[in-house]
């Protein structure tokens, strides 16, 4: 299986595409899809948020073969790009699959690299397809430069658009940002020639007739490898999962007998007020800037997937001008007067089965004993630290 492109067309489907691939957390996604049929040569990349397809007429003698697919991966594709682009353009490059080795020949050097064959791509062409068939209320179809689209780049992390009309300018929104971008008006050049969307569709028909139906990208795309930690890497995944914390902390706080087990009660307090304190500063700093809040919660998450907390954590008070050890010995002397007050964990445990048949109404007695007493007041056993006896 093998197909010949030059060097300059191989270059531009990479770069068309290599912005819009997933992270290493997507594996599927995690690079980009070089997808044959029997006319074009397509290189596609999706993030799960957006997607790219570029695509290649293939020569003559390229279109008889059976179509092909492989994912070149992340990692890969900056060498693959430098190699490509050690290339005049007009130079052939052959690129041939087997055995799960993608190989790119030319009558310079050979570039091969490891492919998963198995690894199942999203219906792209199913996707776009879907979307072609969205009915819409009015028929603009403008064109845009994308060199002025990316200037909006850094003007908010979310931006409504709205299509005005057909050949003026489109509004980009956000609450505390508004712009405009005026189409571009090069009739009869490329694409842009492109005057309608029927005609634009009647151009992809070939591609997306492979496609299914009814393919939507929120649930057509795979979703990424959760760490063992389960750290969220986006602000909105954040601030829910605070807000979730916080709630189940609280509901479960009302299942806890404070006489029965104090530690547990006041943990799930900690727990409930560490994570409303944690929504209320990540809210505070997206709103004040949304890109140093992504920015903190993509960076706390690799700080969680390597388990390595508490080496963070010590090296960051010690920059901080304060004492971790100091903290260490503080705490591990409170906890140790805390047990030396408390009864032995077995004589809670007593306690705690004898409340559960106390409230089961089944009848029993219990001699006096240094381990548990009644508490007439509250009507529960209670464990006690026996005293030392005197000398």
């Amino acid at each position: 299986m093998s197909i010949t492109v030059n060097a300059h067309q191989l270059g531009l489907l990479i770069d068309k595409t290599i912005a819009h691939i997933g992270d290493e957390t997507i594996k599927p996604l995690h690079g980009i899809r070089l997808d044959v049929d029997g006319r074009y040569l397509y290189a596609v990349a999706s993030d799960r948020y957006t997607l790219a397809a570029a695509r290649y007429k293939l020569n003559h003698d390229d279109t008889a073969q059976e179509p092909w697919a492989c994912t070149i991966p992340g990692t890969s594709l900056k060498a693959l790009r430098e190699w490509t682009a050690g290339h005049k353009g007009g130079i052939d490059i052959g690129i041939q699959l087997d055995d799960n080795v993608a190989t790119f020949n030319s009558a310079q050097a050979t570039f091969s690299v490891n492919v998963d064959c198995g690894l199942e791509f999203p219906d792209w062409r199913g996707l776009i397809h879907t979307m072609t068939e969205y009915a819409v209320e009015e028929q603009p179809f403008p064109s845009f430069n994308s060199s002025m689209l990316a200037r909006f780049g850094n003007a908010e992390s979310y931006l409504h658009v709205r299509l005005t009309a057909d050949r003026k300018a489109a509004l980009l929104v956000s609450e505390d940002f508004i712009g405009a971008v005026m189409p571009t008006d090069s009739r009869g050049l490329g694409p842009v020639s492109l005057e309608t969307f029927e005609k634009a569709r009647d151009l992809w028909q070939w591609t997306l007739a492979a496609g299914g139906k009814g393919v939507e990208m929120d649930t057509a795309m795979p979703k990424p490898d959760q760490p063992a930690t389960g750290a969220v890497r986006t602000v909105p995944a954040a601030g829910e999962e605070s807000l979730r914390e916080v709630l189940r902390a609280t509901w479960d706080l009302h299942d806890v007998d404070y006489h029965a087990d104090g530690d547990l009660w006041f943990a799930y307090i900690r727990v409930a007020v560490a994570n409303w304190i944690a929504f209320r500063y990540l809210d505070a700093l997206h709103q004040v800037d949304p890109r140093a809040a992504r920015q903190v919660v993509e960076d706390t998450a690799e700080q969680l997937d390597s388990g390595e907390i508490g080496e963070w954590a010590w090296d960051t008070a010690k920059q901080a001008g304060h004492d971790p050890q100091q903290w260490e010995n503080e705490h591990r002397n409170a906890v140790a007067a805390h047990r030396e007050k408390q009864p032995p964990e077995w004589a809670e445990r007593l306690a705690t089965g004898l409340n559960a048949a106390k409230g089961a109404d089944i009848g029993f007695h219990v001699d006096d004993n240094p381990h548990v007493v009644y508490d007439e007041q509250a009507e529960q056993w209670t464990a006690v630290k026996p005293e030392t006896a005197k000398a």
